[in-house]
């Protein structure tokens, strides 16, 4: 499904620099710029709360209003605190409707897989993907209810929106079953035999697993 637009009001702003723009956080405000289409940039002050919601729900696509103006815009970068907590700046792209652009977006599974031994491994959390600003997803979905013991499902596997193309290998893996085993402690277990000059060694060495 693709992801509506978040209607957000906001106000040129002025003062520019990091002291003005503390400022404007701590009185709950939150500084960025709209920039592209071979247009000024534009400083702007936005209300933090609002938008940080829109974007911890997935949102890319914005409608801005300025002065009576709107513009569309697409989130280009966002920056927060040294914690990776609290939202600091936002860079805005302007869009057209018509316009493809290219942008990341998170990856969930969908179910759980019917397997007593084995561990869902998500390898890949999100995705870089192109489609017209009007077909971006909020999120790409991976159902793994019917997955079996050993399976794999890569980027050419997923079920993408119309119009949304993976710019990742195709090949990747994004999420894998696979079976809990001790195979590392019977690695270890073998590293502690003394060898036997002129024995063979044996072709039994553990495969190691994705862990990524």
């Amino acid at each position: 499904m693709a992801s509506k637009t978040a209607q957000v009001s906001a106000e040129t702003r002025t003062a520019l620099g990091s002291r003005a723009n503390k400022r404007l956080r701590d009185a709950g405000k939150l500084p960025g710029v709209i920039y592209g289409h071979k247009e000024a940039i534009l400083p702007v002050t936005l209300p933090k709360k609002e938008v940080a919601g829109h974007i911890n729900h997935g949102q890319h696509l914005f409608d801005i209003a300025i002065d009576g103006k709107s513009e569309k815009v697409l989130i280009k970068e966002v920056q927060y605190d040294h914690l990776g907590i609290d939202l600091i700046h936002v860079d805005f792209a302007r869009v057209s409707l018509d316009e493809k652009v290219t942008l990341t977006v998170s990856i969930e599974t969908k179910g759980e897989p019917k397997s007593d031994t084995g561990v869902l491994q998500q390898i890949m959390n999100e995705i870089e993907i192109e489609c017209l600003v009007t077909d971006i997803p909020d999120v790409i979905k991976v159902s793994v209810g019917d997955m079996q013991l050993d399976d794999v499902i890569h980027v050419k596997d997923l079920k993408l929106p119309q119009g949304v193309v993976a710019l990742a290998d195709e090949d990747q893996i994004v999420v894998q079953l696979k079976e809990i085993t001790d195979s590392e402690d019977a690695a270890e277990a073998d590293a502690a035999e003394p060898e036997v000059i002129g024995k063979a060694k044996e072709d039994g060495d553990a495969d190691a697993e994705e862990a990524k």
